[in-house]
């Protein structure tokens, strides 16, 4: 027989236990068991027949078989019940409850104290489904995105309001990386700072929250955007506002006189002999001299119009007629509108229709100004209107075929333009109008084709009009 290594102990036998089923029937068979042999003897003391005491043995063996099946039964039964309602709490089943709990009984107080378990259990469980479900659409309803990421910068939740600022769908952005949703910033930058994002031609500015928490232990952080682009316009058209007051009161005191003085001037100077080139030379100072003033003089008047713009006076509006005069008042091209669905809503038509005014102007002088006429219909100088609309809002998109954005982060600037004769003040008063009536202005180049796409959602009723729009 080989021995063991030098060192080595030899490996213990693992002992075997019956089963606790088993270990009660063999309880039940000793107990019995000296009355049972007790009983056999005695049995066979007797004077009876062999026939009668094998009988009668034989009955006490089977009488003796089912109490020991009945007392193993009523002990180990109660038993896999427990363990029955405990699995199932396990498992987050909270329906079943053990049976016979009855006071004053010691198998029966462990069945009220499982039930009980279990009801609070069932409890909790419901309060929680309760939570989780307001937690969710509490998260749906946030206008504000909401987005959360794992340690590895996969996105792991994400609300309706992100899924419209990033344009797509929950099932397409889960799993994705932040720098493949163009949210890096929101992971690098400083919390509660400002931070631009790269996302579908949007000029948007975000306030960045972020936050930790932990999901299952696994650290995680929650970032909210809140768009503040709305307010800090606000700051800065208040901002210009009183710059543009300030400087239109001195200039205006300024120019008037000077007008007058020049064209009494030229007057003058057309009734006073002298020499003719002296005269001509006079003359056409003094015109330069009242044309620009003139020129001034209505360049500070509509930044005067934009400063001073009043809130809007809502009343019921058909948009088809509206759209259709707008276009009609283009006269260097033809604007296509395409039919769209009856809408009548809550606005202002007059200031509705300055702003249509100045976005058809503003994509016709784009057309015309880069797109000379061709007979080609594929590159055929072309501007197209045509609106939809929901139970909520109302949308207006014009289209047109010129050269498109060569700096969109500018469009919305006051006093800046690309025209020669330009202003900067047209697509910035409608941005003013849309804001004014609780919508928005969205400006991006076409996707695909050359030219530029407008588009206006506008709410249908005031009730959507922030009450900040309206005091404007």
């Amino acid at each position: 027989m080989a021995s063991s290594p030098a060192g080595r102990k030899p490996a213990p036998r693992k002992r075997v236990r019956l089963l606790y089923e088993h270990r009660i029937g063999l309880y039940s068979f000793l107990v019995a068991l000296p009355a049972l042999i007790v009983s056999i003897v005695l049995v066979w003391m007797q004077p009876w027949t062999t026939e009668s005491r094998v009988a009668l043995t034989i009955a006490e063996l089977f009488i003796w078989w089912l109490l020991a099946l009945a007392l193993q039964e009523q002990t180990t039964r109660p038993l896999q019940t427990l363990a029955n309602v405990i699995g199932s709490l396990r498992e987050e089943d909270f329906s079943f409850r053990a049976r016979n709990a009855t006071p004053d009984d010691a198998l029966g107080e462990l069945s009220l104290e499982v039930n009980a378990l279990a009801d609070s259990l069932s409890g909790q469980k419901v309060r929680a489904v309760e939570a989780t479900a307001l937690l969710q659409r509490v998260v749906d309803e946030i206008d504000a995105p909401l987005f959360a990421f794992d340690p590895a910068s996969q996105l792991r939740l994400v609300n309706p309001a992100g899924e419209h600022l990033l344009r797509k769908t929950q099932a397409r952005m889960l799993g994705h990386s932040a720098a493949e949703l163009n949210l890096q910033p929101c992971l690098t930058a400083e919390n509660e700072s400002l931070v631009e994002l790269n996302l579908n031609d949007s000029q948007a500015r975000w306030l960045l929250r972020r936050s930790s928490f932990r999901q299952h232990g696994v650290p995680h952080t929650l970032v909210v955007l809140s768009d503040v682009s709305r307010a800090l316009r606000e700051e800065e058209r208040r901002a210009w506002q009183r710059l543009i007051r300030v400087l239109g009161h001195e200039l205006s005191n300024s120019l008037a006189p000077i007008k007058s003085i020049a064209g009494s001037l030229g007057s003058r100077v057309s009734s006073t002999p002298m020499d003719p080139e002296v005269r001509s030379d006079l003359q056409r100072g003094l015109e330069i001299i009242e044309a620009r003033s003139a020129s001034l003089h209505r360049f500070l008047e509509a930044y005067r119009r934009l400063a001073q713009m009043p809130a809007p006076v809502l009343r019921e509006v058909k948009l088809a007629p509206l759209i259709t005069r707008a276009a009609s008042l283009e006269t260097r091209m033809k604007v296509s509108v395409q039919p769209g669905p009856d809408v009548v809503f809550q606005a202002d038509p007059d200031q509705l229709e300055q702003m249509l005014i100045n976005l058809v102007r503003n994509a016709t002088d784009a057309v015309l100004e880069t797109s000379p006429p061709s007979a080609t219909p594929a590159d055929a100088q072309h501007v197209e209107v045509h609106w939809d609309a929901n139970a909520s809002d109302v949308t207006l998109i014009i289209d047109d075929n010129g050269p498109g954005l060569l700096n969109p982060s500018n469009v919305f600037t006051p006093f800046y333009t690309t025209k020669p004769n330009g202003s900067g003040v047209g697509l910035v008063l409608s941005r003013q109008i849309a804001e004014a009536h609780g919508g928005r202005i969205e400006i991006s180049n076409r996707a695909g084709v050359r030219g530029c796409s407008v588009r206006v959602v506008l709410p249908r009723s005031p009730s959507s009009i922030a009450p900040a729009a309206r005091n404007l």
